[in-house]
């Protein structure tokens, strides 16, 4: 298994349980682009206020949403999660732990190169 006969590997076996995960980046974004889009639609939905403008509307409007479809979006991941979890399978895994022994102070070779990492000055 390895080249190195001075290391020592151990594989143990295990039974780890396997499911497929929504990407919860996925739908948190999905959810705040279509609450975007809700909120764009509700500014232009109702009569313009003499008060506020059309932009500071669609401001608060989409601060708002964009909490709300960010937060729907990670229960609806949440709950597909839940539903893909109960349809989860059993299987056997190998778990491959190699342990390499230090080595000793006295096991470096010996060589004529400058241990620097600059090159040597030349001789003159």
């Amino acid at each position: 298994m390895t080249d190195n006969p001075e290391e020592q590997a151990s594989v143990t076996e295990a039974e780890v349980r396997v499911h497929r995960s929504p990407r919860y980046f996925r739908f948190m974004l999905t959810g705040a682009i279509l609450f975007a889009i809700v909120a764009l639609v509700l500014t232009f939905a109702f009569p313009e206020n003499p008060t506020y403008d059309r932009g500071t509307v669609f401001g608060f409007l989409l601060a708002i949403c964009v909490v709300v479809g960010v937060a729907l979006g990670s229960l609806v991941a949440l709950l597909i999660d839940r539903a893909t979890s109960r349809r989860a399978r059993s299987v056997q895994a190998d778990r491959i732990d190699v342990h390499i022994p230090a080595e000793e102070p006295g096991d470096e070779l010996q060589s004529d190169e400058p241990k620097s990492d600059r090159p040597a000055a030349p001789e003159s």
